[in-house]
């Protein structure tokens, strides 16, 4: 899934510190924790400093939603009832594999990643992924100076090592979630 945590650098985290209304650094921090925190707490969402899909929603950043086997949350329930399976929440096999056959169904890349692009074609999504949020999703001129290294694999709100599964391909110089270091920080 895509998610953001204290010890991640890069473009997404200087969005989300942007929607905050706090410095802008692109450097995840216990004052960027903080002010996470205080906002999952005054929106009823769980607090735990980590920004998921369902935590971007309610900040107004669909834009940052990338659903992905570990993902978990409401947005992959809305997900998977899109797609005619079982809607537990989880992002397992059976939903990439949904979600790739849905893909190439209509004609997008079948990669298993549920990002901007592909949910703007999904009912549950519509509304909120409109043409200028799939823009929104790719690396914008301001941000082209962050680094970024291969995004992992993830089990809940973990990364998985290298060693332990491939690194996912997102196209660095489209997709803002090519810009992003910290991963096992």
């Amino acid at each position: 899934m895509s998610i953001l945590k204290r010890g991640m650098k890069g473009a997404p985290v200087k969005r989300l510190q942007k929607k905050l209304g706090i410095e802008a650094d692109g450097d995840f921090g216990p004052g960027t924790e903080r002010a996470v925190k205080e906002f999952q707490d005054s929106k009823g969402l769980i607090v735990d400093g980590i920004v998921g899909p369902d935590t971007f929603t309610v900040l107004g950043l669909p834009e940052l939603i990338l659903l992905r086997q570990g993902s978990r949350g409401e947005a992959v329930k809305l997900l998977q009832m899109d797609l005619g399976i079982d809607a537990d929440g989880k992002f397992g096999p059976g939903t990439k594999k949904a979600v790739q056959a849905y893909q190439t169904a209509n004609n997008l890349p079948a990669d298993g990643i549920a990002g901007p692009k592909t949910l703007a074609t999904m009912l549950s999504f519509a509304a909120m992924m409109t043409p200028q949020t799939v823009k929104l999703a790719q690396v914008q001129p301001d941000e082209e100076h962050f680094e970024s290294e291969p995004m992992p694999d993830i089990k809940g709100v973990e990364p998985v090592k290298a060693e332990a599964a491939a690194p996912v391909e997102i196209v660095e110089d489209t997709s803002v979630w090519g810009k992003v270091k910290g991963w096992f920080g």
